[in-house]
């Protein structure tokens, strides 16, 4: 088994992280290490096991908590391990798989779990698995239905990339399917049909001519979007299409329910056949919230929107605030090229010691 050291250097523990395989169902040796490594090394935390998730907190009796989560998995490789580095000083970078999605911020909260004993809040760390797969494999909703308690808390901080700068709430999203029905006919005589295809013209139009929403909630903003995401339908190459569909996807900012999102796309499309196909709701920044103005003044006091869609929704849907806050840049997730800053990761690491420390 892999021997992980907590203390080392968060960028040299990232590096150690990267180079145990753990693609989503593949968690379980990484999973063991982590394990052994905080019931080795961290004796002052409580850790148990479940599934391939692990879990460790302090019990100082402290008057809130923060809840530091990351996914230990990773998308499938590609030609991206073992990891590597590049450049020297600031301009230093560690290559490899997961290095930003999201061993960089798992290494972080590691290292805080084995040398933060005696910390301001109590803490929480859930190291869980299979996020990179479907919502319903994900390990947080297990650990939420076997193990309610080790989610608790008055903060959350999940490790996702976010450029080493505070992204609070998370937007909602979700998607529809607008049908159209034609009949079928030969092209060749095509008056004795009616076309699916063409009479998306109509709900194309309005997408073209929608203006989304900007919301400000916190000082932060947050920019709505309804894109076309999909179309589909025809039978053959000399057949009018009778039926065709147009998938449709509404990132909405997180003042609105997803019910209240729905309802919005069911207007923008009204008269047209819409079926709702998948819905997550948006997280509520919750700046104003103690623990998060702590966090928020450790890192500067700057924060940012985050525009798209993370776990943080599922900790706000427990009634607590949650915020994104880990090294590396989003848009290199699930790249080949995927890499992170070893200054950033130091300075996460940092943040989180002044926050918590």
């Amino acid at each position: 088994m892999t021997s992980l050291d907590l203390r080392a250097d968060p960028a040299d523990l990232t590096a150690a992280l990267v180079d145990v395989f753990s693609v989503s169902a593949q968690e379980g040796p990484l999973a063991d290490a982590v394990e052994a490594a905080l019931r080795e090394q961290a004796p002052h935390l409580e850790v148990v096991r479940n599934g391939d998730a692990v879990l460790a907190r302090t019990n100082l009796g402290r008057g809130s908590r923060v809840v530091l989560a990351g996914h230990l998995d990773t998308v499938p490789e590609n030609g991206n391990l073992p990891s590597r580095r590049s450049g020297s000083g600031d301009e230093e970078l560690l290559h490899g798989l997961g290095s930003v999605d999201m061993k960089g911020g798992d290494a972080v909260f590691l290292h805080l779990a084995a040398t933060l004993p005696d910390p301001r809040h109590d803490v929480t760390f859930v190291f869980y698995d299979h996020e990179e797969v479907e919502a319903v494999k994900n390990g947080l909703g297990r650990i939420e239905r076997e193990l309610p308690e080790w989610l608790a808390g008055d903060l959350a901080v999940v490790g996702e990339p976010s450029n080493g700068v505070i992204e609070a709430g998370c937007q909602g999203t979700l998607r529809v399917e607008v049908r159209t029905s034609g009949t079928r006919a030969h092209t060749a005589r095509a008056w004795m049909g009616e076309n699916a295809i063409h009479a998306l013209a109509g709900p194309l139009r309005r997408l073209a001519e929608y203006s989304p929403r900007v919301v400000d909630i916190d000082g932060l903003t947050y920019r709505e979007g309804l894109q076309a995401t999909k179309i589909s339908g025809g039978v053959a190459g000399n057949v009018v299409p009778d039926a065709a569909v147009l998938t449709v996807n509404h990132r909405f900012a997180p003042d609105r329910s997803p019910a209240q999102a729905e309802a919005h796309v069911r207007e923008v499309f009204g008269g047209h056949d819409v079926t709702l196909t998948d819905v997550s709701p948006g997280a509520l920044p919750g700046l104003s919230a103690p623990a998060t103005a702590e966090l928020v003044a450790a890192a500067g006091g700057r924060a940012a929107a985050k525009l798209g869609w993370t776990d943080v929704a599922r900790f706000a849907a427990l009634g607590m605030p949650a915020l994104n806050f880990g090294p590396g840049n989003p848009s290199l997730a699930h790249t080949q090229g995927e890499h992170v800053r070893v200054a950033e990761i130091r300075q996460v690491a940092d943040v989180l010691r002044k926050f918590l420390g």
